[in-house]
């Protein structure tokens, strides 16, 4: 009888009580991880013990585990044990969207791009456009937390000290938000938000050729070579996309919104990207 090729290990990091709005994380990588066991040998665990487990297996997958800042310290732990280890991570862990901060907005801004513009200085608030109100928001921020609306005059007297880490925005009057889904340099799918106060009422939707442009630019701009990324953009009123956050570490894939069929061909892109992540 020929040898068994022993399957490749996953760390699957999660939290599965986390209690986000209008979603629940839990059913996503509940199902999503029955899906992988076809190809992956997997155990789940929480964020905050991923760095003392992850010995044991050949890689780590990093996917609904909540925003960091609700456990900084561990986190950090992880990504240094990571380093010093070698062990496979993924996302890799040299994203240059939200896994490393809001800084890319500030990047993104001052390169031009098609972003929502954003400052960290009070030098700075007169390159912002006029709006009725300006967004106020922690560069290590998410979810909308620490979010803040203010109106410019108030702006002036906030703290931007370095440790203060703040940045601000106009506030967009956009007509709907949009996301779109990719893994590797691979398009999956395009969700939107038809209604802006019902921001987790999600629908298919089918974007254009720009629209592609649009994300593309993005998740190139990453040098992601492997990964789940999510562009998150706003229809501006003048009828352009502005992006809003590109998301690296833990994007939410909202999985229970798109056709089976859709789901199916996500699976299977990310159990490729992660067979070919474990040989790169």
């Amino acid at each position: 009888m020929p040898p068994v090729t022993p399957r490749p290990r996953l760390l699957y990091v999660t939290d599965l009580a986390y209690p986000a709005r209008g979603r629940r994380y839990c059913d996503e990588d509940i199902d999503l991880t029955a899906r992988l066991r076809a190809d992956f040998d997997l155990a789940l665990c929480h964020p905050r013990d991923a760095a003392a487990l992850m010995a044991g297996f050949d890689a780590v997958v990093v996917r609904n585990s909540g925003p960091v800042l609700h456990y900084q310290d561990a986190y950090d732990a992880f990504r240094a044990r990571a380093a010093a280890t070698g062990t496979r991570v993924y996302n890799p862990l040299h994203g240059r969207g939200d896994m490393a901060g809001k800084q890319y907005l500030l990047d993104l801004t001052t390169a031009g791009l098609p972003v929502i513009p954003t400052v960290d200085r009070a030098e700075h608030l007169d390159r912002l456009p006029a709006a009725a109100a300006y967004a106020v928001k922690p560069k290590a921020g998410a979810d909308s937390i620490g979010l803040r609306f203010l109106p410019y005059g108030e702006l002036a007297g906030l703290d931007y000290a370095e440790g203060a880490g703040i940045l601000v925005q106009p506030r967009i009057d956009f007509r709907y938000e949009v996301s779109f889904y990719f893994v590797d340099d691979r398009f999956q799918y395009a969700l939107h938000a038809p209604d802006p106060e019902r921001r987790w009422v999600l629908e298919p939707y089918q974007p254009t050729e720009d629209d592609l442009r649009f994300a593309r630019r993005f998740v190139d701009w990453n040098t992601l070579d492997h990964g789940i990324q999510r562009v998150d953009a706003c229809r501006a009123p003048g009828g352009e996309l502005l992006l809003v956050e590109l998301e690296d570490l833990n994007p939410y894939l909202s999985l229970d919104c798109v056709p089976e069929e859709t789901k199916e061909r996500f699976v299977t892109a990310m159990t490729e990207s992660l067979h070919a992540f474990l040989k790169a």
